[in-house]
């Protein structure tokens, strides 16, 4: 590791000694914090897991309904059914802090009724099948701020991942090798002058002999 290039002089030697224990601190809070997120991020991917099985479960059976009344309605129909009734927010948007990351919350609004279609020309399996959509609305919902908070998290722990990194395998490294290299031209330097001074001594004693 190439070693900072400055003054081998004893003021830069207390300047980077200081600089290495703040380094050192910087990184074992950086090392705490990543492997606290990285608990985080665990924990929450496998209870995601869960919910997106059951979401992928609900959709499935919800889906089937709708195919069975596209077929017994016909497409056409059921398109027009489906676009019946009211627009309606579903989504109130929310933020809070995890580890430091900002991350998305989502609530569900009030479902509107189903309804505003004709029964007489769509088949009861239509409200079977917007029945299950209703229920597994909150949890699709749930799973999409589950899913953004992972993603969130994840940016953020490689983030930390490569400041930790920067620190241990590049910075760190640097500064013990440059305290080393000017540790070393400040003792050679004291030698020379030791020897300087002997021999000025050795001279002046032989004047005066």
């Amino acid at each position: 590791m190439p070693a900072i290039r400055v003054n081998p002089n004893r003021m830069e030697l207390l300047r980077l000694r200081t600089r290495g224990d703040v380094a050192r601190r910087g990184h074992k809070l950086l090392k705490d914090k990543l492997d606290e997120l990285m608990k985080e991020f665990l924990a929450r991917i496998g209870a995601n897991r869960r919910l997106r099985t059951e979401v992928e479960r609900d959709l499935g059976i919800a889906s089937g309904l709708l195919t069975v009344a596209r077929a017994e309605a016909g497409s056409a129909t059921l398109a027009q059914a489906l676009m019946a009734g009211e627009p309606a927010d579903l989504l109130i948007t929310g933020e809070k802090h995890v580890m430091s990351v900002v991350v998305p919350v989502f609530e569900v609004a009030e479902l509107p009724e189903r309804g505003g279609y004709s029964f007489a020309t769509t088949p009861a399996v239509l409200d079977g099948a917007l029945e299950r959509l209703a229920d597994v609305a909150p949890k699709m919902i749930e799973l999409a701020e589950r899913e953004k908070a992972i993603e969130l998290l994840a940016a953020e722990i490689e983030r930390t991942r490569r400041r930790v990194n920067a620190l241990e395998y590049v910075l760190i490294p640097q500064i013990v090798e440059t305290v080393r290299d000017i540790q070393m031209k400040m003792d050679e330097a004291e030698r020379g002058n030791l020897t300087r001074l002997m021999k000025v001594k050795e001279i002046i004693a032989a004047k005066e002999g």
